[in-house]
């Protein structure tokens, strides 16, 4: 029963594997679904035009994007012009309170770095323009106290990697 069972799944797997691939989807197993014929991508630099500026946001938000591309896909990276288009700009970055102290002092106990990315996503393979968006991605980590300094890089370090993925996703997975 058990060896029936495993074979039946195989060949669902199998049948599900062709299906997909006679749509003319490229699927991956690192999270995202490319069409076959792209090939490149590229990523224009992301200005901070946040009220409040952390100097090195815009290059490794950039940067973050690039990489998370580079690392889930085959796609080549171009300076300009590619396949799929990722530009926008950094529209928010605020820290407030989370969570107020027990009792006596009105002090954040917690505070919340909060990082919002506007991004213009365009498929240049895509006569119809269905795939392409413009929409803004936020996402936040909390951290003790209300004083940032000691934890503002780890934590705009945590945050792109949540934003990238939320966009690859986006842009591929259609999540």
């Amino acid at each position: 029963m058990y060896r029936i069972r495993l074979k039946l799944q195989v060949a669902i797997c199998a049948f599900l594997t062709l299906v997909m691939m006679s749509c003319g989807v490229k699927y991956s197993f690192t999270g995202g679904s490319i069409p076959k014929d792209m090939k490149t991508y590229s990523v224009l630099y992301f200005e901070n035009l946040a009220p409040m500026v952390y100097t090195t946001l815009s290059q490794n938000f950039t940067e973050g994007l690039k990489e998370r591309i580079r690392t889930q896909s085959s796609l080549s990276q171009v300076n300009a012009d590619g396949d799929a288009i990722f530009e926008g700009t950094i529209t928010g970055y605020s820290i407030t309170p989370a969570s107020v102290g027990a009792g006596n002092n009105d002090r954040a106990q917690n505070s919340r770095l909060t990082i919002t990315v506007k991004v213009k996503y365009t498929n240049k393979l895509d006569q119809t323009g269905e795939s392409d968006f413009e929409e803004s991605f936020s996402q936040f980590k909390e951290f003790p106290g209300s004083d940032v300094t000691a934890y503002e890089a780890q934590l705009n370090s945590d945050i792109i990697k949540m934003l990238t993925e939320d966009i690859y996703n986006r842009a591929f997975a259609n999540w």
